[in-house]
C-alpha cells in the first residue's frame, strides 16, 4: 500500500512539475533565445512579442502538425508534440512576461 501511495504522489508531483514554464522554456531557448527574444533561424516572429492566445494557437497547431509557419513546422512539431495541453497553456501565459 505504501508503494502505491508513494508512486501516486511521485506521479502527481511529476505532472505538476511538468507544466513549469521556466523549465519547459529551456528546450526553446536554443532557437528562440532564453527570453524568447530572437527569431528562430532568422525568420518569423519574436515569440515574446506575441500575446498568449496567439502563442497557444501556434503551439497547438505545431503539436497537431497542421502549422508550418516560415517552414518551421517539422522542427516545431518535433518539439511541441510532447507538450501536454496544460504545458502549452503555461508556456502561452509565461512567454509574454519575458519581454524586456
Amino acid at each position: 500500500m505504501k508503494k502505491v501511495v508513494f508512486l501516486g504522489a511521485f506521479v502527481g508531483l511529476s505532472l505538476l512539475g511538468a507544466a513549469d514554464p521556466a523549465t519547459l522554456i529551456k528546450k526553446c531557448a536554443g532557437c528562440h533565445g532564453p527570453s524568447m527574444d530572437r527569431k528562430a533561424f532568422g525568420k518569423g516572429h519574436v515569440v515574446n512579442t506575441l500575446d498568449s492566445a496567439q502563442i497557444k494557437e501556434d503551439l497547438m497547431g505545431y503539436k497537431a502538425g497542421s502549422l508550418n509557419r516560415y517552414g518551421s513546422g517539422v522542427v516545431m512539431h518535433s518539439q511541441a508534440k510532447n507538450l501536454s495541453d496544460a504545458e502549452i497553456e503555461a508556456l502561452a501565459k509565461y512567454i509574454p512576461t519575458l519581454k524586456k
